[in-house]
């Protein structure tokens, strides 16, 4: 049990080549707009990474994340990965969901959909990031995206919609 013991490359059973050999997870840190000013009540915002292009599939945009160490479970890689990727800070963040987004059998992605309970200042914290930046949920289809993330964005997007309750405290 080592910090970065995840680190790596697997083919999963199905034959696609993974990154994670411990299965990996991303964060979905999301938060309402409501408030601001001319933005569509019970609308949503979430953080997006663009990848930096040295990175696999570099230039889309994608989820803070990265490879589980073999001694994280899923919320655990993804504030891991955000803390390193953003600067977000763990400790500000409340989970509210996983979702799977990937599930090959032996090789899992899950996306961890957290909202902050202090302020945050995110920005791209590494190398992997070339930039972050909060996205209109709506507007998110619309940009390059990391095609996991492409695959799995009509269902986070609906389990964000079920969430928002929870955001507003409604």
């Amino acid at each position: 049990m080592a910090t970065g013991d995840g680190n790596g490359w697997v083919t999963c059973r199905c034959g696609h080549r993974h990154w994670g050999l411990h299965g990996a997870a991303g964060l979905l840190l999301v938060r309402t707009t409501g408030a601001d000013p001319g933005a569509e009540p019970g609308s949503w915002e979430a953080l997006l990474q663009l990848r930096a292009a040295w990175t696999d599939q570099g230039g889309t945009w994608g989820l803070p994340g990265g490879a589980a160490d073999s001694h994280e479970d899923a919320p655990a890689a993804a504030l891991r990965e955000a803390w390193e990727e953003t600067g977000v800070e763990p400790g500000a963040l409340r989970v509210l969901d996983q979702v799977v987004g990937t599930d090959h059998g032996d090789w899992r992605y899950t996306v961890v959909v957290a909202t902050a309970v202090a302020p945050v200042h995110p920005d791209a914290a590494n190398a992997e990031s070339d930039e972050v930046r909060w996205v209109a949920g709506a507007d998110a289809p619309g940009l390059p995206l990391h095609h996991g993330l492409a695959e799995t964005w009509a269902q986070l997007s609906a389990r964000v919609e079920q969430l928002l309750p929870e955001l507003t405290g409604a």
